[in-house]
């Protein structure tokens, strides 16, 4: 007779896609986790044959990212996944340096930057900008700069959106592929300790020159492509800040169960149990609004959609980890701890806009997603 044990154990494992993470060195760089993500096809995997994100596969490759504990390396990842790589394979042509630069991302073995926050605007007034390109027949010239760029540090690439004529209209914004390692290209680190995997720097474009090749798409559709991937790069946030909370919310159960106060854990205590639940609700409500919206926001590139998810994620992230951070006491202070956590989390009510603003496009939609809730 067939000893079952000896069938289990010829039986193949089930694929893991994201064993080539675990394998990697523990405190590994962005552009190292990037790297072994496009030598197993994980980044090609991501979108469909239309170019558009695959909602699941993008949450299980930043839940993967995410497992690995640097917040900074997974704000890298999500970045060039949802927001660079979408634009660039948009508009790249079928030779010339945006299709290699794009190959090269796409397979993990070339990383790029997105530059759009501008040195001479506030983050949020895009159409201020003042970083600037000649459109020469022969050549374009590049002036101006951008602050607080993730991946600016170690970038081969960065993707600009700078403008080519006066005026605040959207068809007067263009992309620009820059080499980092090009003549008048200086990248400076940015002055924070927070979330330093993710390389996040300034960068200054003096007198850059390159060939006409280099713009990415048709002049004047810069800001236009901007918004039309914006929903993605928002989706990508939830799906992240799903990941990041879901893992501190389980950690701080787990330290919960093991403190004891008077010989009882304070997992027991009532006042604790219905704090930890509160958060627990509002972790399976924007999962629920993940689920619900992301093929909206991916296939039909719903922007209100997006604008719905991108605030509820700040809606939900810092009040989560804040309950988190208190629950866990003088732990929560340890180095790497909940309360860094929750300090390098606030990047999900600025980046991709400010929670406040991106409310005020959800007032502008209210007709609709009203409407939505009717039986």
């Amino acid at each position: 007779m067939t000893d079952p044990s000896a069938t289990q154990v010829l039986r193949p494992p089930p694929p893991d896609p994201f064993g080539i993470l675990t394998a990697l060195p523990e405190h590994a760089p962005a552009a190292r986790v990037w790297e072994a993500c496009g030598a197993e096809g994980l980044i090609e995997g991501l979108y469909d044959e239309h170019g558009a994100v695959v909602p699941r596969r993008l949450a299980a490759l930043l839940a993967a990212v995410d497992a690995r504990g640097d917040n900074g390396v997974t704000l890298s990842v999500l970045v060039q996944a949802a927001s660079a790589l979408p634009v660039l394979a948009a508009d790249a042509p079928g030779d010339g340096p945006v299709r290699e630069a794009l190959d090269g991302v796409r397979s993990g073995r070339r990383t790029v930057a997105l530059a759009a926050t501008d040195s001479g605007a506030a983050g949020s007034d895009l159409a201020g900008l003042t970083t600037a390109v000649d459109l020469g027949p022969d050549e374009l010239v590049l002036r101006g700069g951008k602050r607080w760029i993730t991946t600016a540090r170690t970038a081969d690439w960065f993707l600009v959106l700078a403008r080519h004529r006066p005026g605040r209209h959207f068809t007067s914004f263009t992309w620009v592929l820059v080499p980092s390692g090009a003549p008048g290209v200086r990248v400076t680190p940015a002055d924070t300790d927070l979330l330093p995997g993710s390389a996040t720097g300034h960068v200054e474009f003096t007198d850059v020159r390159l060939a006409p090749g280099f713009v990415v798409g048709r002049p004047g559709r810069g800001m236009l492509a901007f918004a039309r991937h914006m929903g993605t790069e928002r989706l990508a946030g939830a799906q992240w800040a799903l990941a990041l909370t879901g893992r501190v919310l389980a950690d701080t159960k787990e330290r919960l169960t093991r403190r004891t106060v008077d010989g009882t854990p304070l997992w027991h205590n009532a006042a604790v149990r219905q704090r930890y639940a509160t958060c627990l609700v509002r972790l399976r409500q924007l999962h629920a609004l993940c689920d619900q919206l992301g093929d909206r926001i991916a296939k039909q590139q719903d922007l209100a959609a997006a604008a719905l998810l991108k605030s509820a994620v700040g809606l939900t992230v810092d009040p989560v980890l804040t309950a988190c951070a208190q629950l866990q006491g003088a732990d929560g202070l340890a180095r790497g701890g909940a309360q860094r956590i929750r300090a390098e989390a606030a990047v999900f009510g600025i980046g991709g806009g400010v929670t406040e603003l991106v409310l005020d496009a959800v007032a502008d939609h209210a007709d609709q997603l009203l409407a939505e809730l009717s039986p």
